[in-house]
């Protein structure tokens, strides 16, 4: 940006600079971080962070935990449920019954694209629900109930 450039609207000029970007390479999945748009343009960080509120008002950008912005494209299908949901589905997706193994954590992992911690953490409350039996180091955890089904009849 120029000296000469006025700061009102420049934040908008950016997010128009970044959306070009985003839509130029279908590749890119995380926008810049704030620190990387003050030093492209030359701006302070309250003018970043207001790139990004614009970006995300548009739905072209979307938080994510650690104060981070990734691209949300509009064609593609997430599931943004917390991951605990999502691994409850698994045992009605997977045809699990009472008894039978729950899929390992490593594997887990892989299918939704998480860390182990987080795989871990999501399994516990699972537990904690009475879902799930305990997991131990070379031991399984195994289906202890089936999740209710939540359906809604309306009249």
């Amino acid at each position: 940006m120029s000296q000469q450039a006025s700061p009102r609207g420049t934040f908008l000029v950016i997010a128009d600079a970044v959306k070009a970007q985003i839509e130029a390479d279908a590749s890119l999945t995380e926008l810049p971080t704030a620190a990387e748009i003050m030093r492209e343009y030359g701006v302070s960080r309250g003018l970043a962070l207001r790139v990004f509120q614009v970006l995300e008002e548009q739905g072209v950008a979307e938080r994510v935990p650690g104060g981070r912005f990734r691209v949300a494209r509009q064609d593609a299908c997430m599931d943004r449920r917390p991951l605990v949901e999502r691994l409850t589905d698994v045992i009605a997706d997977d045809r699990l019954v009472v008894g039978e193994s729950f899929p390992s954590t490593s594997k887990l992992c892989e299918r939704f694209g998480v860390s182990r911690p987080t795989v871990t953490k999501a399994l516990d409350k699972m537990q904690t629900a009475g879902l799930l039996s305990e997991g131990k180091q070379g031991r399984q955890r195994t289906v202890l109930a089936l999740p209710d089904c939540k359906e809604s009849a309306r009249p």
